[in-house]
């Protein structure tokens, strides 16, 4: 982005966030540094920088900017910290947590997801993302425990595995409740005794699905 209007809509897309409560002067900055305009492709391409959510490969969408924003600032993330996102998709909320983080490790169900967006993070040189084609809904647990963890699919309660794979004092985001009703965004502070829960927004996800795809 080195043209006048290319400034011009990026100074929108960062006005746009701020007027949707993301604040967080780190999380902006990553938000201005990772362009959206990679991620989408086809005939949605044109409409990256406005905040809505569009359609990508394998049936699943690409989340509007403000609530990558808002989901990755309720994490709370420090720059030492080693995070899940379940749910790869595009690839641009990884690509926006590589920023802020030590480590970011990422899976999706779908094959072609992973592929696609472990070409994007090669471009963009995010040397600090791991993509694997795994079960999501398991996490990872060869790579636990993770300090945050990023779930970017709604299921109806916080998966247990998730949780187990979460250090004390650590922080998960995920959106929860039923795929065809509006869902719940939650945050899940482990602690010594247990877990602590808040309600921050309500959202619309896809649902979060066990399983492989078909294409993996």
């Amino acid at each position: 982005m080195n043209d006048p209007d290319d400034a011009t809509r990026k100074m929108q897309f960062l006005f746009a966030l701020r007027s949707k409560g993301v604040t967080d002067a780190r999380v902006l900055s990553a938000m201005e540094k990772i362009d959206r305009g990679p991620f989408i492709r086809g005939h949605f391409a044109d409409r990256a920088y406005e905040d809505m959510p569009l359609p990508i490969a394998c049936g699943q969408t690409i989340s509007q900017p403000s609530i990558v924003g808002l989901m990755t600032q309720a994490l709370r993330i420090n720059p030492r910290d080693k995070v899940l996102e379940v749910g790869t998709g595009s690839g641009y909320q990884a690509a926006i947590l590589s920023q802020l983080a030590r480590r970011v490790y990422t899976v999706d169900r779908h094959r072609r997801l992973v592929r696609e967006a472990r070409a994007i993070f090669e471009a963009l040189d995010l040397t600090n993302i791991t993509a694997l084609t795994v079960d999501g809904s398991f996490g990872l647990p060869e790579q636990a425990p993770f300090d945050r963890i990023l779930v970017t699919a709604a299921a109806e309660d916080p998966p247990g595995p998730l949780l187990a794979q979460l250090k004390i004092g650590g922080i998960m985001v995920l959106p929860v409740g039923q795929s065809d009703t509006v869902q719940s965004l939650i945050r899940v502070t482990r602690h010594d005794a247990g877990y602590d829960y808040d309600e921050l927004r309500q959202v619309r996800f896809v649902p979060l699905v066990e399983g492989l795809g078909r294409d993996a």
